[in-house]
């Protein structure tokens, strides 16, 4: 199973003006999804997905980027640096495990009649 991950980290939080400098990012909300390489029944590919928000350190800006000149890309490496290789790896472990158990589950919901 080979699963491709894609970052959205589209929406921050920002302070209205900090140190000279406007719209200053302070939190970044990330949705990262995983999507298998595998279909399911209805020709869907599995997928999973984590959400999440992270802080930056704004005590000491250098090289400030103006707001209109942010990325999803900027905004994706400032997480996986604010969160750490650690962090990451277990994310992406939990939505492996996620789509691993829509494709081979091990346990169902039942509903009990009477």
């Amino acid at each position: 199973m080979a699963n491709t991950y894609t970052w959205n980290c589209k929406t921050v939080n920002a302070y209205i003006e900090k140190d000279g400098n406007s719209d200053v990012i302070y939190c970044i909300h990330y949705r990262l999804t995983a999507v298998s390489d595998q279909k399911d029944k209805n020709d869907n590919f599995y997928s999973a997905t984590s959400i999440g928000t992270c802080q930056l350190n704004t005590d000491d800006i250098k090289d400030f980027i103006p707001f209109k000149d942010i990325t999803n890309t900027w905004a994706t490496t400032q997480t996986e640096e604010a969160l750490g290789e650690d962090q990451v790896k277990a994310i992406k472990d939990s939505l492996d495990g996620q789509i691993e158990n829509l494709i081979n589950p091990t346990e169902v919901t039942l509903q009990i009649e009477s």
